[in-house]
Order: C-alpha cells, then sequence, then structure tokens
C-alpha cells in the first residue's frame, strides 16, 4: 500500500522561501508522475504543480507560477516543492499526491491522483 507523507511546513514570513518535501513508500514512485495541491478551509483543493516520472515535464498553476520549482529525487523516493517570494494568499495546507499513471494526463484534476498525504500547513504572514 502506497504511504505518502509531506514535511517542512511552517511559518514564514512574505517574501521568504521555504521547501516542502514529500516521501511515498509502499509502491513504484519511479513510475508516476508527483504533484502538489493546496487547500484553504472553505475553498476547493487547488493545484500547484505537478512533474512527470522522469522529470522531463513540470506544470505549474498560474498563481505559483515563477515562484515555485518542483523536483523529485526516484533514489529516495521524494518530490520536493521549492517555494519563494511567498505572499499571504499561499498560506494553505498543502498536500501531494500520486498520479494514477506514468504521464501526467489531467495533472490540475485531483480525481487523477490515487494517493494523498496527510497535508503539511504553510502560513505567510504579512
Amino acid at each position: 500500500q502506497v504511504h505518502v507523507v509531506e514535511s517542512g511546513g511552517g511559518l514564514v514570513q512574505a517574501g521568504g522561501s521555504l521547501t516542502l518535501s514529500c516521501e511515498a513508500s509502499g509502491g513504484a514512485f519511479i513510475s508516476y508522475c508527483m504533484g502538489w495541491f493546496r487547500q484553504v478551509p472553505g475553498k476547493e483543493r487547488e493545484f500547484v504543480a505537478a512533474i512527470s516520472r522522469n522529470s522531463e515535464d513540470t506544470y505549474y498553476g498560474e498563481t505559483v507560477k515563477g515562484r515555485f520549482t518542483i523536483s523529485r529525487d526516484n533514489g529516495k523516493n521524494t518530490v520536493s516543492l521549492q517555494m519563494s517570494s511567498l505572499k499571504p494568499k499561499d498560506t494553505a495546507v498543502y498536500y501531494c499526491a500520486q498520479h494514477d499513471w506514468r504521464g501526467c494526463y489531467d495533472y490540475g484534476s485531483e480525481s487523477v491522483y490515487d494517493h494523498w498525504g496527510q497535508g503539511t500547513q504553510v502560513t505567510v504572514s504579512s
């Protein structure tokens, strides 16, 4: 059974940086696209970034493009999200998820990810 765990969340001032990490165990991590989403209370989960299994392709949500960078280390079964120029609007619970296929089709849709972590809180103060 695949187990996904996020870490690295915390409190940061606006304009600062933070890196989130995600480790997936119990499955063939190297075979799947991985993604990050975020959610604030009362709102739908928002796509943040995704990365193909061999890191050739990366995808970003419009609100984070140019500020966030997704990467992965298949040898360690980890995927990271480097966040810079953080804004108070980036405050959310961030979730890591494993796609249900090798390619990142429909990468922005929650429904194509079948294994999710519990989330890690990121708070950006103004």
